[in-house]
């Protein structure tokens, strides 16, 4: 018996000690894993950074893979592109400075090509609703003569036409539109740089609207933070060159002489435009070339307005432009040119007015903007996998050639015409000047052409050479016919000088090749890489 007891306590005691060691087992079995999984967090937050402290203390963890674009910046260019990636599946991360609606003096008037595109992006409808106004072409004013230009829309939709409108209301549609789709979310926030390593960028680092700083990470991150960028020069070679100001007014309860028309009066010293923006208002673009404008505060403004500008104002307006001058509400803004000079870089791309402007005179940059969206987007649709970002960045390179003629015939353009449209002293300026208004007079092919340049409809820029210099050349016949005087020929010679002398620098920084010739870059032909 006492034999059997000794058994059953050996037993028992044998049977702790196994259970002993089997839970001792289970224990260092599970901190083990625990201990693997901490220094697997702690590995991934290391290597991607995504571990951020605020200056509260607060720690946030982005999770990674969560994104494939990120969008910064959410005017026109980026609340569109966030719309149309976001259609095409893409996770999508907007980040805007101030969702709040903006109120500028700039990027109110759409040319129907840039029209045709918004409704390619499927956007049409964020003009409803708005008192957007149609917009069928120009009245082009000159010493007390005017001539009517329409756009050449025969073959067209009858509802395709220019588009005149409040700028915020605009942009508030495109953002509340691309906030429907689920895989696409809008915040507010401030980005303070990009995120790099090694050369590519990996995503930015913003702060939140309540302060807090976060790191961010996409595959891709396009850059739209407008013609104030802070970003740009990450990304390429800006040369930005600020040829005048415009001084903005609104004209309210009054008529304009050809009505859902815009108006450009040829002045001294330099263009006014007036366009409708809603039934009742009228804006008014006054320029004023240099970097300098008369001061608001003092009244040195208003003075300039009444005394210089007024006078050259069409009749039927005088009387609304004063009481807007009156009631003080001018507003200014510089106007900024800047060729695309890109520095492809893997991880990140530049659109909008953070990569190219052109002078706002032509109303053409969201055209160029909506254009761009459509290349890289037609671009982008056959990749399934951002994430090789060289490939990408390769592959992408495409994107700056295919655009090229659209944006630089716009571009050209719009530069061109100002610098034909200021007054000079230069005999041979006004000469260029005249002629260009009385070709544009002579109506048919004569305005048409340069008109469908001018609206996107026809951007080519062989056609955009052409009528430049054949206003040239009409210039000088208007000189040397019907008998030509030694004085006369030597003016028309410097007039045909002035005319290559402002369309040849702006061509050459376009770039010849890209504008003209673009099958003949090799990135033409870049096929979308493999996945």
């Amino acid at each position: 018996m006492a034999v059997m007891d000794q058994y059953i306590i050996g037993g028992f005691i044998a049977s702790l000690l196994l259970l002993y060691w089997v839970l001792l087992g289970f224990v260092l079995l599970y901190n083990l894993r625990r201990n693997r999984n901490k220094n697997k967090s702690s590995k991934i937050a290391r290597k991607h950074d995504c571990i951020n402290t605020s200056a509260n203390g607060q720690y946030r963890q982005e999770v990674d893979g969560s994104t494939d674009i990120i969008i910064v910046g959410a005017g026109v260019a980026g609340a569109a592109l966030a719309y149309t990636l976001g259609k095409e599946g893409r996770r999508v991360h907007v980040i805007e400075r101030d969702l709040s609606e903006p109120d500028r003096i700039v990027g109110e008037l759409l040319q129907p090509g840039g029209y045709l595109k918004l409704i390619e992006l499927g956007l049409e409808d964020c003009l409803e609703d708005i008192d957007a106004q149609r917009v069928f072409g120009y009245a082009l004013y000159k010493d007390g003569k005017n001539a009517k230009l329409s756009y050449p829309l025969e073959k067209f939709h009858s509802d395709v036409s220019g588009r005149s409108f409040h700028n915020g209301r605009f942009i508030q549609r495109m953002r509340e539109k691309a906030a429907t789709l689920p895989n696409v979310r809008l915040e507010q926030g401030t980005v303070i740089s990009l995120l790099e390593e090694n050369g590519t960028v990996k995503g930015v680092q913003y702060k939140t609207k309540n302060g807090q700083e976060i790191m961010a990470y996409a595959p891709l991150t396009i850059v739209c933070d407008g013609c104030f960028s802070n970003l740009r020069r990450s990304l390429c070679t800006p040369k930005v060159d600020i040829p005048s100001c415009f001084v903005g007014l609104v004209l309210e309860n009054c008529d304009l002489p050809c009505p859902n028309h815009g108006h450009v009066v040829l002045a001294d010293p330099s263009p006014i435009l007036l366009y409708p923006i809603s039934s009742t208002e009228v804006r008014c673009l006054v320029d004023v070339p240099g970097q300098k404008v008369p001061s608001i505060a003092n009244g040195e403004m208003a003075n300039y307005l009444k005394t210089a500008v007024a006078p050259q104002i069409p009749p039927q307006l005088y009387d609304a432009f004063i009481a807007a001058v009156d009631k003080g509400n001018i507003r200014t803004m510089p106007n900024r040119s800047m060729p695309a000079n890109p520095q492809p870089t893997p991880g990140a791309l530049l659109l909008g007015d953070a990569f190219n402007m052109r002078h706002p005179l032509t109303g053409g940059g969201m055209t160029v903007a909506l254009a761009d969206i459509v290349v890289l987007r037609d671009l982008l649709r056959p990749l399934r996998d951002l994430n090789d970002a060289s490939i990408l960045c390769k592959y992408l390179e495409s994107f700056y050639t295919i655009r090229k003629p659209v944006a630089s015939t716009i571009n050209t353009l719009a530069g061109a015409l100002y610098k034909v449209f200021c007054a000079s002293p230069d005999q041979a300026r006004k000469e260029m000047r005249q002629a260009c208004f009385d070709y544009l007079s002579l109506g048919g092919v004569f305005s048409n052409g340069p008109v469908s340049l001018l609206s996107g409809l026809n951007p080519r820029p062989l056609s955009l050479v052409l009528h430049f210099f054949a206003v040239a050349v009409y210039g000088v016949g208007r000189l040397v016919l019907p008998f030509p005087s030694p004085q006369r020929v030597w003016l028309g010679a410097r007039l045909l000088s002035g005319a290559s002398g402002i369309i040849f620098p702006i061509i050459r920084a376009e770039g010849v090749r890209q504008m003209f010739f673009p099958a003949t870059v090799p990135a033409y032909y870049r096929a979308p890489p493999v996945n």
